[in-house]
C-alpha cells in the first residue's frame, strides 16, 4: 500500500511540471545573458570614446581605455619637402604711426600679454588683417562686428607666419584666430593631387570640439570653396578614410583616430604645413601627451605650428619647446603670468680661464647683497671649482648626482637656512629644487651666464629662454648664436608678407580648379583597396549616396506609370560635368548638391610684421657654462 501511495504522489508532482513553461526561452537567455555580461557587444570604439566630464565641462580622463600606440619615428632627411611661403602680413598704414608705448597701452586694455621676439603689433579692425571681400562677407554673416582681444593679437601672427602659444579660456575667439590665417595660408598651395593628405590640420581633444571646428571650417572655408573632413572615434571608419581619399585641405580630428588613418594609409600628412593643437591640456589630461607629440614629429619640421591652451602647465612647457620654433606667446586674462624679476645678464669671454678671473673678482660683491648659486655643467668640474672656491677662503657647499641623497638635503637645508652663502652645483640642484628665492614677491634677482666664442648651440637655446622672458638680447650674443648653422636657419625671416589676391580677378589671380567632381571619380571607390584593415560595409546603407539614389529610385517606380502601362526602365548615370542623376526619360533627380565652382587660387592681400620667439615663463635661475670651469652666478 505504500509503494502505491508514493507512486500516486509522484503523479501528481509530474502533473504540475510543463516544459513549455519552466524551460528556458530564447528571450530569458538573451536577458541572463546580458545580465552576467554587461559588456557585450560594445565595441573598442564606443569605449575609447566614452568620456565623462565633471561640473565644469572638463573631460575626465578614464581609468580603463583603449590604448592607442603612437606614430613610429620618422627620418625626414629622407624626404624632399617642396618650400611653401607662410608670411602673408603687411602691417596696416594705421599701425605704423603706433609707438611702442601705445601699443603696450592697447595691449594692457584688452587685458592681453604678449612675449616673445619682435611679435608683430595687434590690430583693432577686420580692415587691418586685409582679408579679402569673399572671407570678410562671411566674417560679417557670421555677425562679427569687431575681433576679440586673442583675434587682434593672434592673426596678425598667424598670418606673418609665427608659431604661436596662445593661453585663453573657451569662448574667448580663439578658433576663429586660427581659422582665418589657415584660409590664406591654404590658398597659396598648390592644388592637391589625387591621393595627397591634407595641408591643414587641427587636433582637438574631444568628438564634440572636433565638430564644433569641423562647422566653423566649413562655414568660412565656403569662401575659397575648400573641403573639410571631421575625424574622430565613434564615426565609421571607412567613411571617414573613403572622404579623406576624396581630398580634403583641412582635416579636423582628434589624435588617436588621426593615427589610426594614418597607420592604415587612409591619409599622409607630408603636405601638412600648417598644424593647431586646440585645447593642449584637455588632450593631456586625457592621456593623449606621447600621441601629439608622435603627430607633431610626422609633419615636415618647417611646419607652422599654433598651440591654444586654457592652463600653461609644466607639460605643455615641454610640449612647447620641443615642437615650436621661435613661438609669440600671447595670454589673455590672468592665466600663466611670467615671473619677470630675475634680471638676466651674458657675458661673452675669449676662453675660459677668463671665467675664474670674473668669478673671484664678482664673488665677495655677490655674497655681501645675497646667497649665490653657481651651476656647472659636469661633476668633474664642480669638484675642481668648489676645491679652488675653498682654497681662496669661500664656506660653500657643493651639490651634485653622485652625492647620497642625507648629504644632499643636508646641503640644501644649509643653503636655505643661509649658513653657506654659496652653493656650487651641477644641474641635479634644478632637479630637486634648491628652494631659493629667484626672484618674487618684492625679492629681485640677478643672473649670470658665462659664455665664451666657442658656446654657439649654447648661445642659440639662450636667445630663444632671454627672449621667451622678455630680457634684452645684446648684439654680441646674438651674433654668437648665428654662428650656428641649426640657429641661423631655424631662426625666424622678418620683412614684409608676401602679397596675393585669393579672388576678384585682379593682380595675382589664377584660376584654381579645386577638387570638384572629377577628382571625386579618380578618387573614390576603387583607392579603397588600398587601405590597410578597412571593410566597405555591405549594403545600399553602406554608403550613403548608393542609400540616397536607391530612394529617389523607388520613388519614381512607385508614383510613375509609362503611358503604355509598362514601368519604364530606370536608370542612374552620373555626370561628371553637371553631377545630377538621369532617372530614365522621367526626370532629372538631383542626388545630392552639384559640385562647386571652379574656386580661384592664391590668398587674400594680406600684411606682415616681424616674428616672434618662445615665451613660456623660462627656468633661467641660474645657467651651465659649456665648458663648465665656472657655471653662471645667481645673486637673490
Amino acid at each position: 500500500m505504500k509503494k502505491l501511495e508514493e507512486k500516486e504522489k509522484e503523479k501528481k508532482v509530474e502533473k504540475g511540471i510543463r516544459d513549455d513553461i519552466e524551460e528556458e526561452d530564447e528571450q530569458e537567455a538573451y536577458f541572463r545573458y546580458m545580465a552576467e555580461n554587461p559588456t557585450a557587444g560594445l565595441t573598442a570604439e564606443d569605449e575609447d570614446e566614452n568620456i565623462d566630464y565633471d561640473s565644469d565641462g572638463n573631460p575626465i580622463a578614464p581609468t580603463t581605455k583603449k590604448i592607442i600606440m603612437p606614430l613610429p619615428p620618422m627620418d625626414h632627411s629622407e624626404i624632399d619637402y617642396p618650400p611653401f611661403e607662410r608670411n602673408f602680413y603687411n602691417e596696416h598704414e594705421e599701425l605704423l604711426s603706433l609707438t611702442g608705448t601705445e601699443v603696450f597701452e592697447l595691449r594692457h586694455k584688452l587685458n592681453l600679454r604678449v612675449s616673445g621676439a619682435a611679435p608683430p603689433k595687434l590690430s583693432t579692425s577686420f580692415a587691418h588683417f586685409g582679408f579679402d571681400e569673399q572671407l570678410m562677407h562671411i566674417i560679417r554673416k557670421s555677425e562679427y562686428t569687431q575681433p576679440t582681444p586673442i583675434q587682434c593679437q593672434g592673426v596678425p601672427i598667424a598670418l606673418s607666419g609665427r608659431d604661436m602659444i596662445g593661453i585663453a579660456k573657451t569662448g574667448s575667439g580663439k578658433t576663429a584666430a586660427f581659422i582665418w590665417p589657415m584660409l590664406v595660408h591654404i590658398m597659396d598651395q598648390k592644388e592637391l593631387e589625387t591621393g595627397e593628405g591634407p595641408i591643414a590640420v587641427i587636433v582637438c581633444p574631444t568628438r564634440e570640439l572636433c565638430q564644433q571646428i569641423h562647422a566653423e571650417c566649413k562655414r568660412f572655408g565656403k569662401a575659397y570653396s575648400l573641403r573639410s573632413v571631421a575625424v574622430y572615434g565613434g564615426g565609421s571608419m571607412w567613411e571617414q578614410a573613403k572622404a579623406l581619399q576624396e581630398g580634403a585641405e583641412i582635416v579636423v580630428c582628434t589624435p588617436g583616430r588621426l593615427i589610426d588613418h594614418v597607420k592604415k594609409k587612409a591619409t599622409s600628412l607630408q603636405r601638412v604645413t600648417y598644424l593647431v593643437f586646440d585645447e593642449a591640456d584637455r588632450m593631456f589630461d586625457m592621456g593623449f601627451e606621447y600621441q601629439v607629440r608622435s603627430i607633431a614629429s610626422h609633419v615636415r619640421p618647417d611646419r607652422q605650428t599654433l598651440l591654444f591652451s586654457a592652463t600653461f602647465r609644466k607639460k605643455i612647457e615641454r610640449l612647447a619647446r620641443d615642437i615650436l620654433v621661435d613661438p609669440i606667446r600671447v595670454v589673455q586674462g590672468d592665466i600663466g603670468e611670467a615671473n619677470e624679476d630675475v634680471t638676466q645678464v651674458v657675458e661673452i669671454m675669449p676662453s675660459g680661464v677668463e671665467k675664474w678671473g670674473w668669478l673671484t673678482r664678482r664673488l665677495v660683491e655677490f655674497t655681501s647683497s645675497g646667497s649665490v648659486l653657481i651651476f656647472v655643467t659636469k661633476k668633474a668640474n664642480c669638484e675642481e671649482l668648489a676645491t679652488n672656491l675653498t682654497q681662496e677662503g669661500h664656506s660653500l657647499g657643493l651639490l651634485h648626482g653622485d652625492m647620497d641623497q642625507s648629504e644632499r638635503n643636508k646641503v640644501i637645508a644649509d643653503f636655505k637656512k643661509k649658513s653657506l652663502p654659496v652653493l656650487v652645483a651641477t644641474d641635479v640642484a634644478g632637479e630637486v629644487g634648491v628652494g631659493c628665492r629667484r626672484g618674487g614677491g618684492e625679492q629681485k634677482g640677478v643672473a649670470y651666464t658665462l659664455l665664451t666664442s666657442k658656446d654657439t648651440s649654447f648661445a642659440g637655446d639662450l636667445v630663444r629662454n632671454l627672449e621667451g622672458a622678455n630680457q634684452s638680447v645684446s648684439k654680441e650674443l646674438m651674433d654668437l648664436a648665428m654662428q650656428n648653422p641649426w640657429f641661423r636657419k631655424s631662426r625666424f625671416k622678418g620683412g614684409k608678407g608676401k602679397k596675393l589676391n585669393i579672388g576678384g580677378g585682379g593682380l595675382g589671380y589664377r584660376e584654381r580648379p579645386g577638387l570638384g567632381a572629377e577628382s571625386s571619380e579618380r578618387s573614390g571607390g576603387a583607392a579603397m583597396g588600398n587601405y590597410e584593415g578597412y571593410s566597405k560595409p555591405t549594403g545600399a546603407m553602406g554608403d550613403r549616396m548608393s542609400a540616397m539614389k536607391s530612394a529617389f529610385q523607388s520613388q519614381y517606380k512607385n508614383h510613375f506609370v509609362a503611358a503604355s502601362g509598362m514601368v519604364p526602365k530606370l536608370t542612374t548615370k552620373s555626370s561628371s560635368s553637371s553631377g545630377w542623376t538621369s532617372a530614365g526619360s522621367l526626370s532629372s533627380v538631383p542626388t545630392g548638391a552639384p559640385e562647386g565652382p571652379d574656386r580661384p587660387r592664391g590668398p587674400p592681400s594680406l600684411t606682415m610684421a616681424p616674428p616672434a620667439a618662445l615665451s613660456m615663463g623660462t627656468k633661467m635661475a641660474g645657467f651651465t657654462s659649456a665648458e663648465g670651469s665656472s657655471g653662471a652666478v645667481m645673486q637673490s
